[in-house]
């Protein structure tokens, strides 16, 4: 049975931390920024045919990865050859794979049982090696399917994300995502809203994906628009600032950057139509 409006909007109530805690990062947000709200665009530099990844794409030092609802594929840069994939069974306990990152021989994938209700998500731990699962942690039931989660200056931060069609919660729409910061228990420690002229983009959707970028800067996408949309955290209030919007040739939905790049900005999306995966390189963004 559903929870009513009001007890979803208690158990929110109960995951806030109290008020005071020390936080150390900071994003690096510039002082006194003047936002620059013009369009810019990346520079497609690879794209390759992946059938299976129709929700995100994920990256290392030597292979990207296509992420699909039920499965997972390993190919070389250099090649494109396919080297791993792991396939879960239908009817099995995945669900909805989203966006995925690759740490440590660790490929980290949000999961959801979208568009399923009661809403319920979790992070699932496979090896990037082998592709075989390691580990799952479950949220259980939130107000919210997680889309994406990355780590970064000792927290986990995340996407619980809502929509405007069957897939969420009766009584609640996409305004209601949210990006927050956890510590290594999942505790929520803070979290915000997107802004407007992001969620204006969104459609029926939500945020499918976003990473921070070494400049301090949050970097996110919808579910179709081939657009990046830069934002950063707030100075005051309760919701992210939106920056800029980066074109990029690829449509929404789960992404990555390829960190084994030093001094290059590139990241890997996938396009559904398509059915591709496509590497991109992101121009430097000046936010003062």
């Amino acid at each position: 049975m559903i929870r009513s409006r009001r007890d979803i909007l208690l158990s929110l109530g109960a995951l806030a931390p109290a008020i005071g805690p020390a936080f150390a990062f900071t994003a690096d947000r510039p002082s006194d920024p003047v936002l620059r709200r013009e369009p810019t665009a990346a520079t497609e530099i690879g794209r390759w045919r992946i059938v299976e990844a129709n929700q995100a794409a994920a990256v290392d030092g030597r292979h990207f990865y296509g992420i699909g609802n039920h499965a997972l594929v390993k190919h070389r840069k250099d090649t494109g050859e396919r080297v791993a994939e792991w396939i879960s069974p239908r009817g099995g306990p995945i669900v909805h794979f989203n966006a995925g990152f690759v740490e440590d021989n660790r490929l980290v994938l949000a999961h959801s049982n979208f568009p399923q209700l009661p809403m319920a998500s979790s992070l699932e731990v496979h090896d990037a090696r082998t592709l075989a699962p390691i580990s799952s942690h479950s949220f259980g039931i939130r107000l919210g399917s997680l889309t994406w989660a990355v780590r970064r200056g000792g927290s986990w931060w995340a996407c619980f994300a809502n929509y405007n069609d069957a897939g969420t919660t009766p009584g609640f729409d996409q305004r209601w995502t949210y990006f927050g910061q956890f510590d290594d228990r999942w505790q929520l420690l803070r979290s915000w809203l997107f802004p407007k002229e992001v969620v204006a983009t969104w459609g029926v959707s939500s945020c499918s994906g976003g990473d921070w970028g070494d400049d301090g800067l949050l970097y996110t996408t919808g579910h179709d628009a081939p657009e990046l949309y830069v934002l950063r955290l707030p100075r005051q209030g309760v919701t992210l600032e939106y920056v800029t919007t980066i074109d990029v040739p690829f449509k929404g939905q789960g992404w990555a950057w390829d960190r084994s790049l030093r001094g290059e900005r590139v990241i890997y999306g996938i396009s559904r139509p398509s059915k591709e995966i496509i590497a991109a390189r992101i121009p430097a963004i000046r936010a003062d």
